[in-house]
């Protein structure tokens, strides 16, 4: 799959399954062994849940996706991107490394895993979410993330509406 958490192993897809439909295999083609796209795109754009990474050139230190095996070689410009989507009003990261970049680039406090940090930007109030890693080597039940996931998407959704 040519898109974000492509990795058949990593629980994004159903995490997301999990927290909109209460069903982890909501957005799985189990038979295929992938995720099914053409249902992940229309949803997020329905929810109005955009995607990108904290880095454009990263370098494998290691054969591993591990966060301590990656280098940031060129972060993503996030002040560019947060200005070119001015309706933004919360950012949510998974990672370690990925919460590392955003808040050395806005120089605001890491929030606890599964909690935010507020913070304003250009005079936009937004919350930075710190959610648990979707990968299978971070130490949490998939059951487990999601009820950490729900309430995030249950705020920003509502405030949205708001």
């Amino acid at each position: 799959m040519d898109f974000f958490y492509p990795n058949y192993i990593n629980d994004m897809w159903r995490i997301v399954g999990l927290c909109f439909f209460d069903d982890k295999l909501h957005f799985v083609d189990e038979k295929r062994k992938t995720f099914l796209l053409e249902d992940i795109i229309p949803f997020l754009r329905e929810k109005k849940i955009g995607m990108y990474d904290t880095a454009h050139v990263v370098r494998r230190l290691k054969n591993t996706a591990s966060d301590k095996d990656l280098e940031v070689v060129e972060p993503t410009d996030l002040t560019a991107l947060l200005r070119s989507i001015p309706e933004c009003r919360a950012v949510v990261t998974t990672g370690q490394k990925a919460t590392d970049v955003f808040c050395e680039g806005f120089s605001i406090s890491q929030p606890a895993v599964g909690s935010f940090t507020e913070f304003v930007f250009e005079e936009r109030p937004l919350r930075l979410y710190r959610m648990p890693s979707s990968s299978r080597a971070y130490p949490m039940k998939l059951e487990k993330k999601a009820e950490a996931y729900r309430p995030m998407f249950q705020e920003i959704c509502q405030s949205r509406n708001s």
